[in-house]
């Protein structure tokens, strides 16, 4: 492919998500990533796109939401290691509420195995996910249906929510950033999320790194009501994603990160990262609700059992990232 047919095409892709991964667009042009961001830096200095660290989006400034056909598609193999590490934190018998997202969506799938568990949600996804699943009880909100992300929203679902007390939230977003926090692209979806928070004693963050640095109009969740982010590995040359994952750290956020790799096509790899993530996280630092004060939280899906880290190791460990 000439490189003018591939710009067209990261163009096109662009255009038509919103937003789109380095790794994506060199899947789609069947190219290398180093490739790609050099047909990225062209685009961008002819003001057709907008370069973020990992991917490319629409000019402007923030990222429009993309459908769920098109998200669905975007970070595979991270979502799902995100979703084996996340399902670690959730024990027998809880009472959890989930968000709407793809991610979200391959979480449920794995909630389906633990038994006595409640789960309040907008998202069809989510509860299509367990509805077969015969020791969890599914509850739903009400609302209008948003078609783009299967998600109920408006007054009907943030009333349902109104009195609810569950021990976590477990959320996705369009964009992750140390100085404003978790954000979405649409104000009805923000309002239920805000309203899932309300209902929380912690909050967990699902985002892929692609998702780090990034920032959309509409604030759910301040990066002070985050109890934890599971995400992935960035890669070597994503130094902006390890940076705004220090930054995160540094506020108190615990971070779990999870390997892609190590979760392909399921089956074992799948069941190895499950194991890994059942380790749990030390007592977060600062006013958090429910918290008290503890050692910094920078945590990753390492060895079963180990203590709490340090300051210094936590940005060893950040540098280490930056340094892969």
């Amino acid at each position: 492919m000439f490189a003018a047919e591939r710009r067209q095409l990261i163009l096109e892709m662009v255009r038509a998500n919103g937003a789109v991964s380095l790794r994506e667009l060199a899947r789609v042009v069947q190219t290398s990533e180093v490739t790609v961001r050099r047909d990225v830096r062209a685009l961008e200095a002819e003001g057709l796109l907008d370069r973020r660290h990992g991917g490319a989006v629409l000019p402007g400034g923030f990222t429009r939401e993309s459908g769920f056909p098109q998200k669905s598609h975007l970070a595979t193999a991270e979502k799902t290691a995100i979703a084996d590490l996340a399902a670690g934190f959730v024990e027998e018998g809880e009472a959890i509420v989930v968000g709407a997202g793809t991610t979200t969506q391959e979480l449920a799938r794995r909630l389906a195995r633990v038994p006595g568990l409640t789960v309040v949600t907008n998202s069809l996804l989510v509860a299509q996910a367990l509805a077969h699943a015969n020791r969890v009880e599914v509850v739903m909100t009400g609302g209008t249906l948003r078609g783009s992300n299967y998600a109920l929203v408006g007054s009907g679902a943030e009333q349902s929510l109104h009195g609810l007390r569950v021990s976590k939230a477990f959320l996705s977003g369009s964009g992750l950033t140390a100085e404003r926090g978790l954000s979405t692209s649409n104000m009805l979806s923000a309002s239920v999320d805000r309203a899932l928070v309300q209902a929380a004693a912690e909050v967990v963050v699902l985002a892929d790194h692609t998702k780090l640095g990034t920032d959309t109009m509409f604030q759910t969740v301040p990066t002070e009501l985050i109890t934890r982010l599971v995400t992935d590995e960035p890669p070597a040359h994503e130094e902006r994603a390890a940076t705004e994952l220090q930054a995160l750290a540094d506020q108190g956020v615990q971070i779990a990160v999870a390997n892609p790799s190590g979760t392909a096509g399921g089956g074992a790899g799948g069941e190895q990262n499950q194991a890994r993530a059942q380790r749990r996280d030390v007592p977060l630092p600062g006013p958090r609700r429910g918290q008290h004060p503890g050692a910094p939280g920078l945590r990753s899906a390492g060895v079963l059992g180990e203590q709490a880290p340090t300051g210094a190791e936590q940005r060893a460990r950040v540098a280490d990232l930056r340094r892969r």
